[in-house]
């Protein structure tokens, strides 16, 4: 597909909207077939089995790759086996620096698998510079970034980091499912690659599993098609033909959702009966500074502390409008309690040390009425009897 200076939103359409040249269909067709009859005995077409290539897949991975600005887009079977390719690119003795606020999975691999391997890792704060330096050794070869972090959003300085992991011959790995391409583009602030768990937004209807990798290069491009196609953990067809039309609307859901967000942690920020918001689109937050450097809004998913698990189990069981679920990124709103979903992989002394308190709760913000998000989460608030002022919540017009 030739790239032209569109906007992400033309983009998006252009990439997944493409008309068959015989039929003139104007959704790609889906090609469910496992193998592709060959010509010639010894010069094979372009397809030959599956697992190697398939032409609804490759519109997928051309357009995740064109949105990210990068070289070359892979698309895997689930966002953890997304992480997983990436870091199979590193070796035996190699070491890897991981940001302290991460995912549980992406933890869990890190810690329990790849050490198998002879991988070895630091987690840091990777906003302090002094820290980042002093945990770089001879054999450190990535960094991983997650920015915003899950659950905390806290927000990573992507250009900073960039530039401190390539000075220490590393290479930088950012996740960028919070965001998505439409808020924010880590290649271009200096990552070398990007991954997503498109389970989430770029899907955005809860309905499939998947994962997305894009690299900044082509030499990395080959090491990650290696791996993807070794591996075998491809993403099926008939998953890529509804994640094709689930980024369709990317743009415009996402839009909605955040401006939900920023509006709804606004609110809730005033209100008695929360001690915490996180939300790095809020003025108040410590990261907005740097989100509004390299990002385009603050995004759909906040966290906010209602102090401890009793408050907790109240809130959740009196809301009326939010799946309480695992996941994050669709149309409809979902709260989660990251202490026993997200994150139930650390333990508590872990959780503590990410800012994982007994009474965080996560949202991921949807495209619901903004004044009946706020009217529930009104009327659920007011069931936290034990909090002095809690008559003094906003009235809702």
């Amino acid at each position: 597909m030739v790239q032209h200076n569109y906007h992400d939103q033309t983009k998006v359409i252009k990439g997944t909207v493409r008309p068959d040249p015989k039929t003139g269909a104007v959704n790609p067709p889906l090609h469910l077939s496992s193998t592709f009859a060959q010509k010639d005995p010894i010069n094979l077409g372009k397809y030959d089995y599956a697992r190697s290539g398939n032409p609804t897949r490759d519109i997928l991975e051309e357009n995740i790759a064109h949105l990210e600005h990068g070289s070359r887009g892979f698309a895997f079977a689930t966002g953890m086996a997304a992480i997983s390719a990436a870091f199979l690119s590193l070796h035996q003795g190699d070491h890897v620096i991981v940001t302290k606020d991460v995912y549980g999975g992406t933890f869990r691999l890190v810690t329990e698998l790849l050490p198998n391997y002879g991988i070895t890792h630091t987690f840091v704060d990777l906003n302090d510079p002094h820290e980042l330096k002093a945990a770089y050794q001879k054999n450190t070869k990535v960094v991983y970034i997650e920015t915003p972090s899950n659950p905390t959003l806290k927000v990573t300085d992507i250009q900073a980091v960039a530039k401190s992991a390539h000075a220490h011959g590393a290479l930088l790995f950012a996740d960028n499912t919070f965001m998505t391409p439409i808020f924010q583009k880590p290649l271009d602030l200096g990552a070398d690659l990007v991954i997503h768990s498109a389970t989430k937004f770029l899907s955005g209807h809860s309905d499939i599993l998947a994962g997305l990798i894009v690299t900044k290069d082509q030499e990395l491009g080959n090491t990650i098609y290696f791996i993807q196609n070794a591996m075998g953990a491809t993403l099926g067809v008939s998953d890529c033909w509804l994640l094709l039309r689930g980024i369709k609307t990317l743009k415009v859901r996402l839009q909605t959702e955040a401006d939900n967000a920023l509006e709804l942690a606004r609110w809730l920020e005033k209100q008695s009966a929360i001690r915490k918001v996180h939300y790095p689109g809020l003025e108040s937050d410590p990261n907005y500074e740097i989100q509004q450097r390299q990002a385009k809004s603050g995004g759909a998913v906040l966290s906010f502390d209602v102090q401890n698990e009793e408050n907790v189990r109240t809130l959740v069981n009196n809301l009326e409008l939010p799946i309480f679920s695992v996941s994050l990124g669709a149309v409809e709103t979902i709260i989660s309690y990251p202490c026993t979903m997200s994150h139930a992989e650390l333990d508590p002394d872990e959780q503590a040390k990410s800012g994982i308190t007994p009474g965080l709760l996560r949202l991921s913000v949807g495209i619901e009425d903004l004044s009946d998000l706020r009217q529930d989460f009104q009327q659920a608030l007011e069931k936290l009897s034990d909090f002095e002022g809690k008559t003094k919540h906003e009235k809702i017009s």
